[in-house]
Formats: C-alpha cells, structure tokens, sequence
C-alpha cells in the first residue's frame, strides 16, 4: 500500500519538474532557432559546425534559465524549509518535497557545469541558502539549501555532500546546517542535519559528520563517523 502512495505521491512533483524544465528550454529553443536562421545559406559543412555550437549554446540558455525559474517557483509554491519532524508520507513533507525538486532538478541536468563558479553561489543563494563573502562550492551534492548557512571563506571540497535532514526512527527530519566563517568541507565528505561546524574548522575528505553533531571553532575532524583529530 505505502508503495502506491508513494508511486502515485510523487507523480505532482515530477510534473512540476517538466514544467520548470519546460519553461526554461522556451528560451532556449528561440535561442537555437535563431541561430538555425542565421546559418540557413550556409554551406552543408559549415552549417553542421554551426548547429553543433547552436545546439551547446541552446544547453547553456536552458541551463542559465534553469537556475533563475527553478528558485522562483520553490519560491512561489512556498518551498524555503523551516525545521521540522515528521512522517515522510504527510502533508507537512509537502514542502520539503517541492524544494527537493527544485534542488534536483537543476543539479541533475545543469550544475555540474557552474560547479565553483559564481553562477552556482547565485543559484542556490535564490533558493535561500545564506552565503557570505569569498565562499567557494566545487559541489552540486547539497540537498535542501534553505536551511544551509554559509560564513565568509568557506570552502566546499570537491563532490562532498550538505544534507539538512536525515532519517531518525521512521521519520523524516529537516534541521539547519551552519558551517562558520574560513571553515573547509573536504572532497566527498558528508554533513547531515543538525550540524554546527565552527569557524576554521576542518573536515577531512571521506569523512562523515552525524547528524547534530557540534563542531568547535578551529578543530580538525576526520573519519567515519567523523571524531576530533590530534595534529601534532
């Protein structure tokens, strides 16, 4: 039975998907027709050259477009997370989920390519996440980024993960993730909800930081779970 919700449950959401997709290839798509008008005489050569780039080009307005829609309609059907406790299969989950698409989405078919940009810092600062001065993201694996706070000079290693939830006796938790000013997140590290990470601190790559766990300023942790280490 709870199959079936789930399978009939998610089918909203994917719709929610195609429109936003939808919407953000309209440009593109005026974008690569235009191009195909200015290229209509050339010769057969040239002109499959031309399409090759107009087709990249075309990806790369989707994709731009893709990350401006995406956060207005999280934001117009009421995605910006607040914590929260409860069954995955509710009403109150609603928008946890219609984040969680606004946050896949992009990530799956665009991020990759802005990953340490400041593309990537523009979008997920319009899907609420708090980031301040000089921050650097050389990932796309964060999950629900309205409860994720940024300070100046933090750095996100390469393919490590920011996740505000997790699951604790059969139900769903959203809780916020801080990570302090001049912090660093090594490459494929994990940090699950409810994590306090203070300012300089460091994550070793491959570790994995439980769910609210406190971290104080200045110290290294590593390992998995992840534990204070002793630098000599």
């Amino acid at each position: 039975m709870m199959t079936v919700l789930q399978a009939v449950g998610v089918l909203p959401f994917l719709l929610l998907a195609a429109l936003v997709a939808g919407l953000a290839l309209a440009p593109a798509m005026s974008a690569y027709h235009s191009m195909q008008g200015f290229m209509a005489c050339w010769p057969t050569g040239w002109h499959y050259a031309g399409t090759g780039i107009a087709m990249a080009l075309s990806y790369m307005v989707y994709g731009f477009s893709l990350i401006l829609i995406a956060p207005l309609f999280n934001l117009l059907l009421g995605g910006r997370l607040v914590p929260w406790r409860g069954k995955q299969i509710s009403p109150g989950a609603l928008r946890w989920y219609v984040h969680a698409t606004m946050t896949l989405l992009p990530r799956l078919s665009f991020l990759d390519f802005i990953s340490a940009t400041p593309y990537i810092n523009l979008y997920y600062r319009l899907m609420g996440m708090k980031i301040g001065h000089n921050v650097t993201i050389n990932t796309t694996a964060i999950a629900d980024p309205s409860l994720i706070e940024l300070g100046d000079k933090v750095t996100l290693g390469g393919s490590c993960s920011l996740l505000a939830h997790y699951a604790q006796g059969g139900y769903l938790v959203i809780a916020p993730v801080k990570i302090g000013a001049g912090a660093t997140i090594g490459l494929r590290a994990i940090v699950m909800g409810g994590v306090t990470i203070g300012e300089k601190a460091k994550i070793l790559a491959g570790s994995f930081v439980l769910p609210k766990t406190e971290i104080p300023a200045g110290e290294t942790w590593g390992g998995i779970p992840a534990t204070k280490v002793e630098l000599h």
